[in-house]
């Protein structure tokens, strides 16, 4: 690992400590205040909650100014004040009762705040907007189809809704990184959206095979099928990236064991079917390191 250059340094490990504790101060000092405004909800009043709220987001976003823009500390002091931001709303939510929706929170929250995340350039401050996206979206479906509605639905047009989503935000980071250097961060943004986007499709899949009468099937395995030529696609050759490769591997082995699973599912030897699905999970899994140990001896040539 040392040779390789896998085991970081002493300079390394100063900077990820440098990075870490900034990052975690920043949210714990967020998380800080609205725990601090709930806590003390009585005893603060009306005018004092807002008034704290307001001046600590003033600070936020001039000490984002004042740091210089494009540097870490002034990012995490503007991800600090999108964050009260929410706060803030939440709190004249609360105050006022305005009788709006939940959804129109997180909706309005992201509206207000997408100035700041176009000029924070930090990847971050996309990944908290896309969250109150998929939150609003969420909120929004249950707002309305009702109680009963989310209750008896199969919500299959939810998960729909979040693939789209979290998929067309996963195709533009891709595209805009090649243009927007702070976008990369280390690919570890891109590849949460990717897990996202990986996870919601997986389960459309996974319904479709347990569940045949829920339509529509063909649109399921239509899309998985083509989600995995596109993955190999673009990560095997043109934008070489083993994690994505490696998140195929795992989805395509869940969505072939549970089609098995559910094909010996009447299989009378219970004790035979276990035994044939795991020897069928080791062989996928085997054959999937291989290949990715392969893939990965090839990329490092």
């Amino acid at each position: 690992m040392a040779a390789g250059g896998v085991t970081p340094d002493p300079a390394r490990w100063l900077r990820f400590l440098d990075v870490l504790l900034l990052v975690l101060g920043g949210l714990a000092l967020a998380s800080g205040v609205v725990f601090f405004v709930a806590f003390n909800w009585d005893a603060l009043g009306r005018f004092s909650q807002f008034a704290l709220l307001q001046v600590l987001l003033l600070a936020a976003v001039a000490a984002w100014w004042r740091l210089g823009i494009d540097r870490l500390p002034a990012q995490v002091a503007l991800l600090v004040a999108a964050i009260l931001l929410g706060a803030l709303l939440a709190l004249f939510g609360q105050t006022y009762q305005t009788g709006a929706d939940p959804w129109q929170l997180f909706a309005t929250w992201a509206l207000l705040m997408l100035p700041w995340a176009l000029a924070g350039q930090f990847a971050p401050l996309w990944l908290l907007w896309l969250g109150l996206l998929n939150l609003a979206a969420a909120l929004w479906y249950d707002a309305r189809f009702g109680l009963l509605g989310a209750a008896f639905a199969s919500r299959d047009d939810l998960a729909w809704l979040l693939l789209l989503l979290n998929g067309a935000a996963w195709v533009a980071w891709e595209l805009l990184a090649r243009r927007f250097a702070w976008l990369v961060l280390g690919r570890w943004p891109v590849r949460l959206i990717a897990i996202a986007a990986g996870f919601i499709l997986t389960g459309l899949v996974l319904r479709a095979i347990f569940d045949p009468d829920s339509p529509p099937i063909l649109l399921a395995w239509g899309t998985y099928l083509a989600w995995l030529a596109a993955v190999y696609a673009i990560y095997r050759r043109r934008l070489p990236d083993l994690f994505m490769l490696a998140g195929a591997c795992l989805t395509l082995i869940v969505c072939l064991t549970a089609e098995l699973g559910w094909l010996l599912l009447d299989v009378e030897e219970t004790a035979g079917m276990l035994l044939l699905i795991a020897l069928a999970v080791i062989g996928q899994a085997g054959a999937a390191a291989v290949w990715l140990r392969n893939v990965h001896a090839e990329q490092a040539a």
